[in-house]
């Protein structure tokens, strides 16, 4: 018999807390919420104050029989979910499945599984915060009386399956308003002029500045033949050098948000994917005779606020690594959001001690590459700013200023652990320059006037959609993951190259959802309910109240939609084939996994094909066979043989036409950091990348 019984969410932080607390404590997993509303109807009660049923999660009736016969033979029972509003309502779910009085200390929470962390908390339980688990409740209720009354007017009016919801009917429409930017821009011309110049054998670029000392865009190439026969000869004088020092700070520790936008960028992870990884290494991973331990902290948080203990941890590590001048003296101003709930601290590695090298035999190769994101970023994060000295130089001829712009790094700083990335993949390079005086000539060797067009704004990725919806104040860091999901799987949008492009039923269904719940979608509103829950969890309003208030406007709207929602027939594209079994035309469908083929005389024929995408290549194993584009288990596209299994011609890289003029063989396109570069899968032959 133990003396103590802990329950938290999962099996793998039960093994990890177990070994920490001893042989009187038994930790057992209640397998994430053990009660919930029923899924078979709306399960709030909107004449009794939105009084909500909850019921036992179908499935879960053999974990609470085995909580409840554990909790019969435990002195003390301690409620160890996780640190935010969502673990707080699983324990008071449990506190009242379990007859346990809400208002003693049951409640026990800590931000990272290590031992010391552990003790400590255990010395400090407390009560359930029914304020926390009244902001979960209205959430849950919110999301329930919009999801439950709209997706069955869809399903009726649309297709079976669909659904809307507060965040995800939102995030949908800020990718459809995009794609009607990108779809009504209007590129405007413009033109550059970039130049070679050399001094004593050494060469550097500069571009044209302006005239007469005054910045000036050329718009047309009649503006730019107007400047070059201004210039008189290939001389220039340096006519102002400016140098001075810059300093460049690191990026704070992760957040949740900031870790999903930096692991889609730089290792290609989507939002889920990192989630996933990030409860792995805060759960606990096996580190041999250390036994099981929690690696990072809570990984949910919005806050970039760091313990007096990490910080000191991490301070000395970089003294000892890199030495004293790499300390950063001055801590960062933590840039808090209005809307940040600062429940706990950043993403960071549990010790700083155990760097990435240290962790690769105990991880697998995705867990280490999160990790190793995490811990350069926090550490780089406690590291001396950059020190870059840039120098700026006008070049004059003749009135015509052409600039040209360098930088050198005087000190690495933070930069010698972990740079952060960018949305557009460009990070800042070192840029050197000669050494240049006022009153310098020198030489152009090669003026190069450039014809531009505007380009129309980016498609959404995953990182940019993530950034864009904490910055409107949209969803919660634990949102982003599953409401990105949500809106692929039912086909609302798809992925083109990593960036979300909405479908005929996104659009579809967006303009239904505009014309009958717009208030539902708009930004504006949407970030205002997340603030009204932060002051539900803050105290500061009755959660009734919120959820009165949405919902006597939103139920006219829904009577409205009822009434006058017409019915929208989406006819089935046809695929220009005919089904060889039975000979009728065969259509394009939606799936689960995107577009393929179907026999139009449906259900009578079953005949299904995948969408075959030729690209133009014949197969160089068989020479029978046409290349075509494939999808393998994971939707990663790879390129094989339409003869297969006849021919298993396989490669991940697009095969081109041409043949190498090295060695005849086959040429592909391998996608590299800065492009494309056509490569000879046979011989040594590269071909410049091109963008």
């Amino acid at each position: 018999m133990s003396d103590y019984l802990v329950i938290v969410e999962s099996p793998a932080k039960a093994k990890t807390i177990e070994r920490y607390l001893g042989k009187k404590y038994k930790v057992k997993a209640s397998m994430g919420h053990i009660r919930d509303l029923p899924k078979s109807q709306m399960g709030v009660n909107v004449e009794e104050n939105y009084e909500p049923k909850y019921i036992t999660i179908r499935g879960k009736g053999p974990v609470l029989k085995e909580l409840k016969t554990a909790a019969k033979k435990a002195k003390k029972i301690y409620l160890a979910a996780d640190p935010d509003r969502e673990g707080e309502a699983i324990a008071w779910h449990l506190a009242h499945s379990l007859g346990l009085d809400i208002h003693s200390n049951v409640r026990v929470v800590f931000n990272e599984i290590t031992k010391d962390a552990i003790k400590e908390s255990f010395k400090h339980p407390r009560a359930i915060n029914m304020n926390l688990v009244d902001a979960q409740q209205a959430r849950r209720i919110l999301d329930r009386l919009v999801g439950y009354n709209i997706s069955p007017l869809l399903w009726k009016k649309v297709k079976k399956g669909l659904s809307a919801g507060r965040v995800q009917s939102v995030a949908l429409r800020l990718i459809i308003d995009r794609e009607k930017e990108i779809q009504s821009f209007q590129p405007e011309e413009y033109w550059t002029i970039e130049s070679t110049f050399t001094k004593n054998a050494e060469t550097f670029q500069a571009n044209f500045y302006g005239s007469k000392g005054k910045k000036q865009e050329l718009k047309t190439e009649e503006e730019v033949k107007k400047v070059l026969s201004q210039l008189q000869g290939q001389e220039f004088e340096v006519s102002s050098v400016t140098k001075r020092e810059r300093k460049r700070n690191p990026a704070p520790p992760f957040t949740t948000s900031s870790l999903q936008q930096e692991a889609a960028r730089k290792l290609n992870f989507r939002a889920k994917k990192t989630m996933m990884l990030a409860q792995q290494l805060y759960e606990g991973i096996e580190l041999g005779k250390e036994g099981t331990v929690g690696l990072i902290t809570y990984m949910r948080t919005d806050s970039t606020r760091i313990s007096d203990v990490a910080l000191k941890e991490a301070s000395e590590y970089v003294s000892t690594t890199y030495g004293k001048e790499y300390i950063r003296v001055e801590q960062m101003k933590e840039k808090k959001q209005t809307n940040a709930q600062d429940a706990h601290e950043a993403i960071r590695p549990t010790s700083s001690l155990r760097s990435p090298n240290m962790m690769k035999e105990f991880l697998s190769k995705d867990q280490l590459r999160l990790y190793k994101l995490i811990w350069e970023r926090f550490i780089a994060s406690q590291m001396a700013p950059a020190i870059m000295d840039t120098m700026s130089v006008d070049l004059l001829n003749n009135e015509i200023v052409f600039r040209a712009s360098g930088s050198t790094i005087k000190f690495p700083g933070f930069m010698k652990v972990y740079v952060e990335g960018s949305d557009d993949g460009k990070e800042e390079k070192e840029n050197m320059l000669p050494d240049l005086q006022k009153g310098d000539k020198v030489s152009s060797e090669k003026i190069n006037p450039k014809q531009h067009f505007t380009q129309p704004p980016p498609r959404y990725t995953e990182a940019r959609l993530v950034k864009t919806l904490e910055e409107l104040g949209i969803g919660r860091p634990s949102t982003y993951a599953p409401t990105l999901d949500t809106i692929q799987k039912r086909g609302y949008v798809s992925l083109d190259n990593k960036r979300f492009i909405p479908t005929e039923l996104g659009g579809i269904v967006h303009e239904l959802m505009m014309e009958f719940f717009s208030s539902v979608i708009n930004v504006e509103f949407t970030a205002k309910m997340e603030k009204d829950l932060d002051e539900i969890e803050e105290g500061k309003i009755e959660w009734i109240q919120v959820i009165d208030e949405f919902y006597k406007g939103f139920e006219k709207h829904l009577t409205k939609a009822e009434k006058e929602m017409q019915e929208v027939e989406i006819k089935d594209e046809y695929a220009g084939v005919d089904c060889e079994h039975c000979g009728h035309p065969m259509v394009f469908k939606m799936g689960r996994y995107g577009k393929f083929m179907a026999c139009s005389n449906f259900p009578d024929c079953r005949n299904t094909k995948p969408i075959v995408k030729e690209i133009g290549v014949k197969c160089p194993k068989c020479n029978e066979g046409n290349i075509i584009e494939r999808k393998s288990k994971k939707r990663r596209i790879f390129y094989g043989c339409d003869r297969y299994p006849e021919c298993d011609f396989l490669s991940w890289d697009k095969p081109i036409e041409r043949k190498c003029p090295k060695c005849e063989s086959l040429l592909v396109e391998k996608k590299l950091k800065k492009g494309v570069q056509v490569q000879c899968t046979e011989c040594d032959y590269k071909e410049e990348a091109q963008k």
